[in-house]
């Protein structure tokens, strides 16, 4: 299947912007390894963010050249089609379609990697690498950089320095562009629909699992690859594990249940959690210690503008938490002191914000030389500030066992900010509401 006219054009424009900071020199992606689940059963495939961003194919066993200047500066290296093997697993875009679906200015087959790289190489004085990658695929492209490098001294040309492709990809990835903002918002509008869904039916005597089920099937449903993440649904005190994905235990209607699941849509991931009631409404101490923490995320997001920074956002959402848990009796005062000290993070252990996009934990630095990096229009973060107040002996009985997260989706603007995943309620008098109505 062709892509999308308005894919290609997207691509196209892509791969002008990274030829045009790249300058001299060659740059070489590998897609992703098929990775095998047991015996002869595989992972679903999934494709490498930055190959998939440059080029748009999906498929394993496949290689990408980018060369200003070169006669054939965009190649793709593909497993060639086999009809045979169509029949078992489905058509493969061939060289042909690497030509002419996905717009690549040669084609070769994946076999010939080593004998057609080195018409490349020999005219690069740079070579821009996945150097974090250390699988079969990539390991090829580095060692025909190195053989081109090893030939240099009779040839008088070839490869002089090896440089990491982040540091282009990762920096144009980190500020998205319209069509890129296009599919963010369909995958977070689906991860939404899937929240308020699981609002409008969590039951006590539930499993945790069977929210996890209908998570997915709405995901499924609305034409999302499925979970961008193993979704976390903690009910009780299973919510002050942070990462927890058992996702077994029976909900009880005095619990509230953390749901954190977000869907990925198109190459694009959404991040968004909730906390609400198993029940119908939010008991006293679980009203106050969720106060808190919507408080200290409105605030966040309030903060959130071009030439902030995710540093400030946090200190803003942990200076908010601190004084609600010395206002509690969680901490002891005065406030000052457990932010200088640190002592919050018995109860708030992590950072608020990470980039958003391609992967949930999504690429760009954070910091550009000593200082925070500021923010700026196209970039797209997290904000999720939590309470987890474990169940042990030394906090207070009625705050036991409690976990709240709230995490919104959220776009630099030119003038300020934009929450993305608003759809999903969040505000505890609309969530109860919802609640009562639930099936």
């Amino acid at each position: 299947m062709a892509l999308a006219s308005d894919l290609a054009a997207a691509l196209v424009a892509r791969r002008e912007r990274i030829v045009s900071t790249m300058g001299d020199g060659v740059m070489l992606l590998a897609a992703a390894p098929e990775r095998v689940r047991s015996a002869d059963v595989h992972y679903p495939y999934r494709q490498n963010s930055d190959f998939a961003y440059v080029t748009g194919l999906l498929e394993s066993e496949a290689a990408c050249v980018l060369a200003p200047g070169a006669k054939e500066p965009y190649a793709l290296f593909v497993r060639p089609h086999d009809p045979e093997r169509a029949i078992w697993v489905g058509a493969r875009a061939g060289l042909d379609g690497a030509t002419g679906q996905y717009g690549a200015d040669v084609a070769h087959p994946i076999a010939d990697l080593e004998r057609e790289l080195p018409r490349w190489l020999r005219q690069a004085e740079q070579v821009w690498l996945d150097l974090g990658r250390d699988d079969p695929l990539a390991n090829r492209l580095l060692a025909a950089v190195r053989a081109a490098q090893a030939e240099r001294p009779r040839s008088g040309t070839g490869p002089t320095a090896i440089r990491d492709a982040g540091e282009i990809l990762h920096e144009l990835r980190l500020v998205k562009q319209p069509d890129e903002l296009v599919l963010l918002r369909e995958a977070i509008g689906i991860a939404c629909e899937a929240h308020r869904i699981a609002m409008q039916t969590t039951q006590p005597g539930m499993a945790e699992y069977e929210i996890e089920a209908l998570v997915d099937y709405t995901f499924r449903r609305r034409g999302a690859a499925g979970p961008a993440y193993p979704s976390i649904v903690a009910g009780g005190a299973n919510a002050t594990v942070l990462h927890y994905t058992d996702n077994g235990a029976r909900l009880q209607g005095d619990q509230l249940l953390l749901l954190d699941a977000g869907d990925e849509f198109a190459g694009y991931c959404a991040d968004v959690t909730r906390t609400f009631p198993v029940g119908r409404t939010y008991g006293s101490a679980q009203r106050d210690l969720y106060d808190a923490v919507l408080s200290a995320q409105c605030a966040a997001i309030d903060a959130a503008r071009p030439g902030a920074t995710l540093e400030a956002l946090h200190a803003t959402a942990v200076r908010v938490l601190a004084d609600a848990l010395v206002q509690l009796g969680l901490l002891e005062g005065p406030v000052d002191a457990a932010v200088e000290q640190e002592t919050y993070k018995q109860f708030y252990m992590h950072r608020t914000s990470h980039w958003l996009g391609r992967d949930v934990h999504d690429v760009g630095v954070y910091r550009q030389g000593d200082a925070p990096r500021p923010l700026a229009p196209g970039m797209v973060f997290t904000v999720e500030p939590g309470l987890y107040v474990a169940d042990t002996d030394d906090v207070p009985a009625a705050f036991r066992g409690i976990g709240i997260r709230i995490e919104d989706d959220v776009l630099v603007t030119a003038t300020g900010s934009e929450v993305l995943s608003a759809d999903a309620p969040k505000n505890p008098i609309e969530i109860e509401t919802l609640r009562a109505s639930a099936a």
